[in-house]
């Protein structure tokens, strides 16, 4: 999953982009308004976290911004603790959750994962298909014949954006956004090794190739 964090207090980001990355995320940042619309406008973010009190263009004008361009990426507003006509603006402009500061990060993560959650129709901290488990919490796969494994943090990424989207096809270019850091080499190549260490885990047709294309979770139920 990709989160944009868009804040201005450099400590806050950095506390921020090393919490993220622990729990799986791709992380990118921008210190001001201006950039953060040209960020979202370019790349394709699961979820951002955007303080109100920015530079140059403030978050509230952010979010007019983007929604009046129909985009709907899920966005958890930092705003000053005691301040609750903050809080009500941004709802009213298309926020889908905000959180006061000073808070606790355990918090912040836990609303940005059911903000990920919901877009995706799920309502667990566990993604199942095809009898494979994801535990979000822990980074632990169980696969159909009940074998654990810890996986890597690529690893986890890369089955963690598989199991949110069971019915879509997946091109090597959007699972690379959704993998990698952005300083990363994107090689196409070592998508397909992750890929084959998911499949030795969990089945050579847990994951199909669709050859120019790219990646497709097998159905539910397999084919005659």
């Amino acid at each position: 999953m990709r989160v944009l964090v868009i804040e201005d207090d450099v400590r806050l980001v950095n506390e921020l982009r090393n919490q993220l990355q622990k729990n799986g995320y791709v992380v990118d940042t921008s210190a001001d308004g201006v950039n953060g619309v040209f960020l979202i406008r370019e790349i394709p973010f699961d979820v951002i976290v955007l303080d109100l009190g920015l530079p140059k263009k403030s978050g509230l004008e952010v979010l007019r911004e983007i929604r009046s361009e129909q985009i709907d990426t899920p966005v958890l507003i930092l705003t000053a603790r005691d301040s609750w006509q903050e809080r009500v603006d941004g709802l009213k402009a298309g926020a889908d959750d905000y959180l006061g500061k000073p808070f606790f990060m355990e918090e912040l993560m836990a609303r940005l994962e059911a903000l990920i959650r919901r877009r995706h129709g799920q309502t667990s901290q566990q993604l199942e298909y095809a009898g494979v488990t994801l535990y979000l919490d822990t980074q632990v796969a169980r696969s159909q014949d009940g074998d654990e494994f810890q996986l890597t943090g690529i690893e986890f990424r890369l089955l963690r954006y598989l199991l949110m989207n069971p019915d879509r096809l997946v091109s090597k270019t959007i699972l690379s956004e959704h993998v990698y850091e952005e300083e990363q080499i994107r090689d196409s190549n070592v998508i397909e090794v992750y890929i084959n260490r998911l499949r030795h885990r969990f089945g050579k047709q847990f994951i199909k190739t669709r050859r120019g294309q790219g990646y497709c979770l097998q159905t539910e139920r397999s084919d005659p």
